[in-house]
């Protein structure tokens, strides 16, 4: 039986990290895209099935590289590799914005273009890891629930095109997991926070607070990356991959809220969890209020 390939991008931590040493055991090829030597080293010590390969999605050099690198048929593509740029939309600036959909989007599409042609060879299958900020838009990230709608959107139009080749498309569409960022956001919020000049931290302070306490709330359930790796490897090996797969209850139980609440429902679930009330935000002082208004 001839071995199976993938390749994986963002694979040097977290759900990357987890999927490729999980499908090494399992039998497959891997070709584990990382950034660092340290990552690759790492990797490469994990198993012999596993060849780390430099991968960065945003570095056109990388992708033109990857023909050297990878076998002539590549039975699946894990598109994984992702970055969140947090904060309130007004104070990104637009080269974060840039930044955040070159990596989540334009970075996974180019590569998959890439590796069509090994593909088509073997008739394989492409697995995009957005998230439930795919389906629901949460408050303070903006900018990541906006690239990873339009993953979906991606995934969904090749899913269609790629058909009469063979080619197989879904979406893995994880809860909170429990990965290096999680850890760090108390600390990133703080820097964040630093960062906003004065009359925008004022404005803003309210939200920073709250979303300090989400932050914990929702860490305290966060689940282990090998669900991920056990979701990809079902959509991998089932006969007919399903469009879109949750993982974790909690990523269930907030699309079932989503479609049970209105709009200003939703809303209000935010401003509560984040602790916003209208009459306590401070006023902005570059708006002018009319008389008797």
């Amino acid at each position: 039986m001839t071995t199976r390939t993938v390749l994986i991008t963002g694979a040097g931590r977290g759900i990357g990290r987890a999927v490729s040493v999980h499908l090494a055991r399992a039998g497959w090829r891997v070709f584990a895209g990382v950034r660092t030597d340290i990552a690759a080293q790492q990797l490469a010590a994990e198993s012999a099935m596993i060849t780390p390969v430099e991968l960065d999605v945003t570095v056109h050099e990388h992708l033109d590289t990857l023909g050297s690198l990878l076998p002539e048929r590549l039975d699946a593509l894990i598109n994984n590799a992702g970055i969140a740029v947090p904060g309130p939309l007004e104070t990104l600036s637009r080269g974060e914005m840039h930044h955040q959909f070159d990596v989540n989007v334009v970075g996974p599409l180019a590569l998959t273009r890439a590796v069509l042609p090994r593909l088509r060879r073997a008739r394989g299958r492409v697995v995009f890891i957005s998230s439930i900020n795919g389906r629901v838009s949460f408050p303070f990230t903006g900018m990541y629930n906006a690239s990873k709608y339009a993953i979906e959107a991606v995934a969904d139009c090749l899913r269609v095109e790629l058909f009469p080749f063979g080619i197989q498309v879904a979406l893995v569409e994880p809860g909170v997991i429990d990965t290096d960022p999680w850890h760090q956001m108390d600390e990133l919020l703080d820097d964040l926070e630093g960062d906003l000049a004065p009359e925008l931290k004022a404005l803003y302070a309210p939200h920073f607070a709250g979303e300090h306490r989400l932050v914990g709330n929702i860490r305290k359930n966060a689940k282990p990356p090998e669900q991920v790796a056990l979701a990809i490897e079902r959509q991998l090996t089932r006969s007919r991959m399903r469009p879109r797969s949750l993982v974790g209850a909690d990523a269930r139980s907030i699309v079932a809220m989503k479609s049970l609440l209105p709009a200003r429902g939703l809303d209000a679930v935010w401003r509560q969890g984040l602790g916003l009330r209208q009459d306590l935000a401070p006023r902005d002082p570059r708006v002018a209020v009319a008389p008797g208004r």
